[in-house]
């Protein structure tokens, strides 16, 4: 009877707690650039997928192009150090949140379905300043 209850707890636990999901994959990376997953630092390839709490860095010859699942599009500059910081979205109702934080360096976005689904869905925050996206493209700088 104890075997039974271990495996019943087991099995509760990893239907209670799944893996990270994807939220988005790397279409292009070019020169010095990688993703930081916890304490991991994964060189950035095509085709990698991303997860919320990643952290994108480049060198000052890196750059990288991402899609997300929601067709959020970003493209990452050289020098820079950006982190995915909440990512949630439903396939279903197209509504979700997406916060980016910019330590540094450059990024343009084309904003997907996300920005789309409500008022300040979409956050992008930098070491001044807090942009609530409403559905657009554009570019934020942010000097090192």
């Amino acid at each position: 009877m104890v075997r039974g209850s271990l495996y019943l707890v087991s099995l509760v636990t990893m239907i209670a707690s799944p893996a990270a999901a994807e939220i988005g994959r790397i279409k292009s990376a070019i020169g010095t650039a990688s993703v930081q997953r916890g304490s991991a630092q994964l060189p950035a390839k095509v085709g990698q997928d991303l997860l919320p709490g990643d952290w994108l860095e480049t060198g000052k010859d890196g750059r990288i192009s991402l899609t997300f699942i929601d067709n959020t599009r970003f493209a990452v500059g050289p020098n820079s150090r950006i982190a995915l910081s909440k990512f949630e979205y439903d396939r279903t109702t197209q509504k979700g949140s997406f916060v980016t934080q910019v330590e540094r360096g450059s990024l343009a976005v084309v904003s997907g379905r996300i920005s789309k689904s409500g008022r300040d869905a979409m956050q992008m925050r930098t070491p001044t300043s807090l942009l609530g996206v409403r559905g657009t493209r554009f570019i934020i700088e942010v000097p090192k």
